[in-house]
């Protein structure tokens, strides 16, 4: 995983998944609550609130391999 940054100044994490597709985990811009865009192309637009979501299904994932 490479962290740069974008032309607007904004942190960028850039990754390929397992298809070697580009991926990337991208700061918002959006004013208020903090949000990150994630995904590849078709990214999802998140908050804090649906980030700690995730990241709860996601350490189940590691811990299990089930969601």
């Amino acid at each position: 995983m490479k962290k740069t940054l974008t032309q607007r100044g904004f942190s960028i994490i850039n990754f390929e998944d397992s298809y070697r597709i580009p991926c990337s985990i991208q700061r918002s811009s959006m004013i208020g609550d903090p949000h990150i865009w994630v995904g590849t192309e078709d990214r999802m637009h998140i908050d804090q609130a649906r980030a700690q979501e995730i990241v709860d299904i996601l350490n189940t994932f590691i811990a299990t391999g089930e969601l």
